[in-house]
C-alpha cells in the first residue's frame, strides 16, 4: 500500500472511530473507487456497513466489483438482497456475470429475476459461457453499423448509442449481423457525411471466436497492441467486444492463478478468509505430496536391507546423508526448466511451442548443468566424510547419575572406517547419480508441461509439488542404486 493510501486509510479509521458520517461522505466523495476497495478489505464488517451506507449506489458497486473475492464473499452476507440486485443492476454486464458467478446457483438465479428482463438475459448468456472463454470475458454491448450506411449515418448511431466506455473503432456487420470489418474512429471524422461506410472498412481486421481461450486473447492482445477485438459466434456473427482494461485483468489473473499453481494451491483458497477452506485446499496437494515421500522411504528401507545383507550399512548411512543434495539439486534443475516452458507457453511464445527446438536447448544446458553439479558434488562426497571419522571412543565416559557408563569404541559398534577406495566409489556414484537425476528432472520439467497443455491441464501444475515429489524418489532411487552396485562389488 502507497503512503497515500495509508494516509487515507489512517483518516478512514479515525473518522470511523469518532462517529462523523458526514466528514467521511465527503472525503470518501473524493477517492478513487479502487483505492476505497484496498480499504475495505482492511476494514471489518461493521466498518464496511459504513462505508457502503455512505457511498453513492454507482460508485459502492465499483467498489464492490473491485474488492478480492474473500471480502466480496463478507459482502455478499452483510448486504440486503435489494442492496445486492441494485449494485448488480449498476455492473456491466460482464462484471455482473462474473460477480454473479461467485453465488451458487439459487441466489444467482434470485438476483436475475429481480433484474431488469434485458439486462438479466444479457448476463445470462454471458453466465453460459465458460468464464475463462472470450464469450466469459467479453461485453455484449458494442456500437455496430450496416456496410450500406454511410458515414453520417454511422456518425449518427453513435450519438444514439448509451454506451459509457470510450470505444476507438465501430464495428461492421452485413445484413445477418456477421462480422465484416472494423472502421477507425478517426476516419468517420474526417471523411465528408456522404461517403460509405464500405469504402472505409478494414477487412483484415482481428477478431476471436467466442470459444476462444482468455490466455489465447490476452497473448493476442499482447503481441499486436490492440485496444479492442470483435467477438464473433461460430456463424460468424458479431456477439460482444473485449477491450484492454479487460485483458490486463485477465492477465492477474493468470499469473496468480500459475503462481499458486506452481506453489501447490490454487484459487479457491482466495475465495474466503477460512482458515479450514485454506487448509482444505493446500491439503488437496500436499496428501499426494506425503504418499509420494512415503513411497522415498519405502526405496530407502528397501536399499537399507540391501546393504545390510552385503555388510555395507556405513556406507548406506554415508550415501543417505548425502541424499538431499542429490533430490534437492536435481528437483530445482527440473524445477528452472519447467518454468522456462510454462513462462513460453502461457505467453504463446512461438519457440516455446516447438518441443523439438526446446529440448535441444535445454538438453545442452542440462548436461553442462550435470556435470558442473556432479563434479562439485562428488568433490564434496569424497572430502566430507574424512573430517568427521569415528574415532575410538572407548576411554570417553558419560555420566548418568552417579554412575559412568562408556561408551562402545567403534570396533565394538562393528562399524569400519571406510576405505579410500569406498570412498572414491561413493563419491563416483554419487557424480554419476548427480548427473543422471539432473537429466531426469530436466526431461520431466521439459515434457510434462506439454503433456498437461495436451490433455487440457494448466501446464503450472507441472511445476508443483506432485512433480518434485516424483523427482525426489527418483533421483534418490537412482543415487543409492548406484551407490550399491559401485560399492557392494
Amino acid at each position: 500500500m502507497s503512503d497515500e493510501r495509508k494516509i487515507l486509510l489512517e483518516q478512514i479509521e479515525s473518522l470511523l472511530k469518532s462517529g462523523d458520517r458526514e466528514a467521511l461522505r465527503v472525503l470518501l466523495a473524493d477517492q478513487w473507487e479502487s483505492d476505497i476497495a484496498e480499504i475495505v478489505e482492511i476494514l471489518d464488517t461493521e466498518e464496511q456497513r459504513i462505508i457502503f451506507d455512505l457511498l453513492p449506489q454507482t460508485a459502492a458497486a465499483e467498489v464492490f466489483e473491485r474488492v478480492d473475492e474473500a471480502t466480496r464473499a463478507e459482502l455478499f452476507e452483510m448486504l440486503e438482497d435489494d442492496e445486492l440486485v441494485g449494485l448488480i443492476s449498476e455492473l456491466d454486464p460482464d462484471d455482473a456475470a462474473d460477480v454473479l458467478r461467485e453465488l451458487d446457483t439459487e441466489e444467482s438465479q434470485e438476483v436475475l429475476q429481480s433484474l431488469d428482463a434485458e439486462d438479466a438475459e444479457q448476463i445470462k448468456e454471458l453466465m453460459d459461457y465458460s468464464e475463462d472463454s472470450a464469450g466469459g470475458i467479453m461485453d455484449p454491448v458494442f456500437i455496430s453499423v450496416h456496410e450500406n450506411a454511410t458515414v453520417n449515418e454511422a456518425v449518427e448511431e453513435i450519438r444514439a448509442a448509451h454506451i459509457d466506455e470510450d470505444f476507438y473503432t465501430v464495428f461492421v456487420i452485413d445484413h445477418s449481423g456477421r462480422f465484416i470489418g472494423t472502421v477507425r474512429l478517426r476516419l468517420l471524422i474526417t471523411s465528408p457525411p456522404a461517403t460509405p461506410i464500405r469504402t472505409l472498412i478494414d477487412t483484415d481486421a482481428l477478431w476471436v471466436s467466442v470459444d476462444a481461450d482468455q490466455e489465447e486473447i490476452r497473448n493476442l492482445f499482447n503481441k499486436n497492441e490492440l485496444i479492442v477485438v470483435p467477438v464473433l459466434d461460430k456463424s460468424h456473427r458479431l456477439v460482444g467486444r473485449i477491450t484492454a482494461d479487460r485483458v490486463i485483468e485477465v492477465a492477474q489473473e493468470e499469473a496468480a492463478e500459475d503462481m499458486l499453481a506452481m506453489a501447490g494451491t490454487d484459487s479457491a483458497e482466495l475465495e474466503n478468509y477460512s482458515i479450514l477452506n485454506a487448509a482444505r485446499v493446500r491439503m488437496t496437494w500436499l496428501l499426494p505430496c506425503l504418499a509420494g515421500t512415503a513411497v522415498t522411504a519405502l526405496m530407502g528401507f528397501l536399499f537399507k536391507n540391501w546393504f545390510i545383507s552385503i555388510d555395507m550399512f556405513y556406507i548406506f548411512a554415508v550415501a543417505v546423508i548425502f541424499s538431499p543434495m542429490i533430490a534437492a539439486i536435481s528437483g530445482n534443475a527440473g524445477l528452472q526448466t519447467s518454468a522456462i516452458v510454462v513462462c513460453g507457453l502461457a505467453t504463446g511464445d512461438l519457440a516455446a511451442l516447438r518441443i523439438g527446438q526446446v529440448f535441444l536447448r535445454e538438453f545442452r544446458v542440462a548436461l553442462m548443468v550435470g556435470v558442473c553439479c556432479g563434479v562439485i558434488g562428488g568433490a564434496i562426497c569424497a572430502t566430507l566424510p574424512h573430517f568427521f571419522e569415528l574415532r575410538d571412543t572407548s576411554s570417553d565416559n558419560v555420566a548418568v547419575q552417579d554412575n559412568p557408563v562408556p561408551l562402545p569404541a567403534a570396533a565394538e559398534l562393528n562399524v569400519p572406517q571406510l576405505p579410500m577406495a569406498q570412498n572414491i566409489r561413493l563419491a563416483i556414484a554419487f557424480t554419476i547419480a548427480m548427473f543422471a537425476s539432473i537429466m531426469v528432472s530436466t526431461t520431466l520439467g521439459l515434457f510434462l508441461p506439454f503433456l498437461f497443455r495436451r490433455i487440457g491441464l494448466d501446464p503450472a501444475i507441472s511445476s508443483g509439488p506432485l512433480v518434485t515429489t516424483a523427482n525426489d524418489s527418483i533421483s534418490v532411487s537412482i543415487y543409492l542404486l548406484l551407490t550399491l552396485l559401485l560399492t557392494g562389488g
